[in-house]
């Protein structure tokens, strides 16, 4: 019986060091539109894309090297982005809302971002690509 139970003490547990698995911090975000009241606990999402941005832009956004890149140029500040409107652009002034998420992680940050534009011309009105899907 001593035999048996020596056999299960005879070795010696290693641990390899935790070590990252990338050079770069994570970026993967879920980007969502959708329509309805005025935030995104009440909208009917109508859309729904992934964007991964480290180490190479990915995801099922159709545009994610454009959108990596429209975020790393605002170092990751949405509002940035959804604020500034093509100059010249005409749309009613119709409420009709259309509001845009962003939740994951972006250079290694918790993010949870939403905006809600009066209606859709407003948000197509939007210079960035990060929400057209």
């Amino acid at each position: 019986m001593s035999a048996a139970l020596g056999l299960g003490v005879s070795g010696t547990a290693h641990a390899e060091p935790a070590t990252p698995k990338s050079l770069y911090p994570p970026s993967a975000l879920v980007l969502t539109v959708g329509y309805g009241p005025d935030d995104a606990s009440s909208v009917a999402v109508q859309r729904a894309v992934t964007l991964s941005c480290q180490p190479t832009p990915t995801g099922t956004h159709p545009a994610p090297a454009r959108a990596c890149a429209e975020l790393r140029a605002v170092n990751g500040e949405f509002s940035t982005l959804t604020e500034a409107t093509e100059s010249g652009r005409m749309c009613t002034k119709e409420w009709r809302p259309v509001t845009v998420t962003a939740e994951g992680i972006w250079d290694g940050q918790r993010v949870s971002y939403e905006h809600t534009f009066a209606n859709n011309c407003l948000k197509n009105a939007a210079v960035t690509q990060l929400y057209e899907f």
